[in-house]
């Protein structure tokens, strides 16, 4: 076979070699299309899974970890949390609009494949600086794509996060976590079994859209893009959700053995996923397949993409039944093969078999790289940088105004006001706290969700910038109330062909790892996106973490804003004269230097338990993270961030060098407001776990007061915080 052919698929010349060894022969272009998808990265994870396979995956909670379309967490009351969280990268770059809309429509299938009804979505973007051409473009397209898949299919979009940093100005990332409550005794798999039970394809009909997806997201881009965007699928929400209500009542008659989404490689990957998983094999018939375009060949068959489409496995006894289900809905709905006692994958157009491959070459035999690693050259200079030498600004008040207003910091309001976050009506805290809250019907319980990254931090130090994301989306879900429970992850980067960007992976996983082991949240579900990069110039490492936690009662439920005038203001935790990798650095001194911000994972436990012991015990009023942007942010958020902002009177004479002090982004930190009388006791819980603290001073008055650091009327803030990121977009 041509050399360009075989590159065109995304493999290398001694992958190649190796299906010609399995076969014992040159693969035709089916099998080529079918062996290229399946040992793409995005499907085998050949780069990564020696280093995935470290990350603490079990606990008496997980119901189902890693290996599954979605993972799952026991929540008590006889029912189960299920999440994911995916990326959509490439095809957000080349068309943000679909890319956006089909990553949210092939997130929720990840859910309600396994049983769930979805409840909520969280979004996380990465784009480019503000001043370059296609930022506007991809920002607006994203949210655009994200809105209207999520508000058509009735999911609320609850939360999320967007950086806007010039490493991604080549690559933007869209990453969605989709979350679904289930019975927990009613979790279904995509596994195949059952030999000569019937294989029933459903949903929309298969096109041409898509087909290569799979082999696009596992490769760089050169300069554009654009060349790439017949392989951007296209999304229907509303077949969607016809299709998401008809396996929810598909799964009542119990007739359903396995079940998988027609994702990334379409019939190629669930076939063969659900055959692997359940040791058996599948024997599709093509001809049965339901398309919408005349004169399709096998490989655009088997390749295509197409959205809104599933793979069952159905009792053969009872497979009428499951077909009027999905005739009612009025989906497609076809037996396009059967389930056979030999682990191949058989594939027919009526009478003709076009191939028949091993379901293990297929899986278990792709490529496993242990990749060479590199610590990166970049960082012999960016560590090193002495904070005396760094001018102290003479107007601090103009620092605070532009910190607020950075995209990072900025009020989201732009973003989800597009969203419906109340569709459902089981948001609790709508966007704009640390966490998105959202009650779970029947029950006094809720769950806390967050998705948190500092991609910075892990450009500087990929070890504690792992940690620390995980650390942050604790300290978030814990703040609003909830005990973190388990997280999931989506681990974007550049090309693992590069030994440096393979440092930065396996840096990042053992910081996920061993805050992962501390904070006892183990990893249930995740994704890899690889080859993030344009002509060489990669994004920063940005292992994004969504984190689940449980609200035991609805009553604990905080928010950030502060409630009443005269509350005390306590810091939990201590500030350090420390401002590597900060937003402060980056936005007005213009340098990505320094170390992080250091982490004590012991003292991040400490704190997050001693914030919630205060918050059960009905003494918090209001508590927020303190991360990017500092204690001064952190303040001006819980003052502005409500319909009816309050000011603040700072009294504390700092120690330590001002801007420090002001907006170094110190870990472990929590900013409460508390009534007076609860003072003692909430100083006697922080004094049994052995934590620091700092009475800051009062809610109070219209003003916001820094001893005689920063003195700014509310609405000036609250301007330029609100207004921020429209500006720049």
């Amino acid at each position: 076979m041509r050399e360009e052919v075989i590159k065109e698929h995304g493999l290398t010349l001694e992958e190649y070699r190796r299906i010609v060894e399995i076969l014992g022969r040159e693969p035709d272009l089916l099998e080529l299309g079918i062996f290229s998808v399946m040992w793409s990265e995005h499907c085998s994870y050949k780069s990564s899974r020696v280093h995935l396979r470290e990350l603490p995956t079990e606990g008496p909670q997980v119901i189902q970890g890693p290996g599954e379309n979605a993972g799952v967490v026991d929540i008590g009351d006889g029912l189960a949390v299920v999440f994911k969280m995916e990326s959509h990268n490439h095809p957000s770059y080349i068309e943000p609009f679909q890319g956006a809309a089909t990553g949210v429509g092939g997130i929720l299938r990840d859910i309600f494949t396994m049983g769930a009804r979805p409840v909520a979505i969280l979004d996380a973007l990465r784009f480019g600086e503000a001043g370059h051409p296609k930022t506007g473009y991809l920002v607006k397209g994203v949210v655009s794509g994200i809105a209207w898949y999520g508000n058509c299919v009735g999911v609320p979009t609850v939360g999320g996060d967007l950086y806007l940093n010039p490493s991604y100005n080549g690559n933007c990332l869209v990453n969605v976590m989709c979350v679904g409550i289930a019975r927990k005794d009613r979790i279904f798999r995509g596994r195949a079994g059952g030999e000569g039970n019937p294989v029933l394809y459903v949903g929309s009909k298969t096109g041409r859209d898509g087909i290569h997806g799979a082999t696009m997201a596992s490769d760089v881009f050169g300069e554009g893009g654009e060349e790439r965007r017949p392989t951007v699928q296209v999304g229907d929400p509303f077949t969607e959700k016809l299709l998401l209500e008809a396996c929810l009542e598909a799964f009542k008659t119990g007739a359903v053995v396995g079940i998988q989404d027609m994702g990334a490689a379409g019939l190629t990957s669930s076939s063969v996923e659900m055959a692997g998983r359940g040791g058996v094999g599948i024997e599709l018939d093509l001809d049965r397949v339901p398309r919408r375009e005349e004169g399709m060949t096998p490989y655009e068959v088997m390749l295509s993409e197409s959205q809104e489409r599933m793979l069952l496995v159905v009792d053969r006894e009872r497979v009428e039944e499951v077909e009027r289900i999905f005739r009612k809905w009025g989906l497609e709905v076809s037996i396009i093969g059967r389930v056979i006692g030999e682990p191949l994958l058989r594939i027919k157009e009526g009478d003709k078999e076009v191939a028949t491959l091993s379901i293990s070459a297929l899986t278990e035999g792709a490529p496993r790289y242990e990749r060479p690693l590199k610590r990166p050259s970049y960082l012999e200079e960016t560590p090193f940088f002495k904070i005396e030498d760094l001018p102290l600004p003479s107007d601090m008040n103009g620092v605070l105004l532009k910190l607020l207003s950075s995209p990072t910091i900025a009020s989201k309001r732009w973003i989800y006001r597009q969203y419906d976050h109340m569709v459902r009506i089981s948001t609790v805290v709508r966007p704009g706290s640390d966490s998105a809250v959202v009650r779970i019907k029947g029950t006094r319980k809720a769950l806390a969700l967050s998705v948190d990254c500092n991609s910075r931090y892990c450009y500087l130090d990929p070890r504690v910038g792992g940690m620390i994301a995980v650390a942050e989306a604790a300290r978030n879900v814990a703040v609003s109330g909830g005990r973190p429970l388990a997280i999931t992850d989506c681990l974007n980067f550049g090309s693992p062909e590069n030994p440096e960007i393979m440092w930065q992976f396996r840096e990042s996983i053992i910081g996920i790892k061993e805050a992962c082991l501390e904070l006892s949240t183990p990893v249930v579900s995740g994704n890899v996106s690889f080859y993030n990069e344009t002509s060489g110039k990669a994004i920063h490492p940005t292992p994004m973490v969504g984190m689940v936690g449980l609200v035991e009662d609805l009553s604990h439920i905080t928010t950030q804003w502060f409630k009443e005038e005269g509350d005390i203001i306590v810091l939990i935790g201590e500030t350090l004269e420390e401002i590597g990798g900060s937003e402060y650095l980056a936005v007005i001194h213009g340098m990505e230097k320094g170390v992080p911000p250091r982490i004590n994972l012991k003292r991040e436990r400490a704190v997050i338990e001693a914030c919630l012991e205060a918050i059960r015990g009905g003494i918090i009023k209001s508590a927020h993270d303190c991360s990017d942007g500092g204690l001064a942010v952190a303040l001006a958020e819980s003052s502005i961030s409500s319909e009816d902002p309050l000011g603040v009177e700072i009294d504390v004479d700092p120690s330590i060098r001002v801007d420090a002090f002001l907006f170094g982004e110190s870990q472990s930190r929590i900013v409460v407001s508390i009534d007076e009388k609860d003072l003692p006791t909430l100083e006697g819980i922080l004094e049994r776990r052995g934590l620091p603290h700092t009475i800051l001073g009062r809610v109070r008055g219209r003003r916001f007061r820094i001893g005689n650091l920063i003195d700014l009327p509310l609405d000036l803030l609250k301007e330029a915080w609100e207004r921020g990121l429209e500006r720049v977009i």
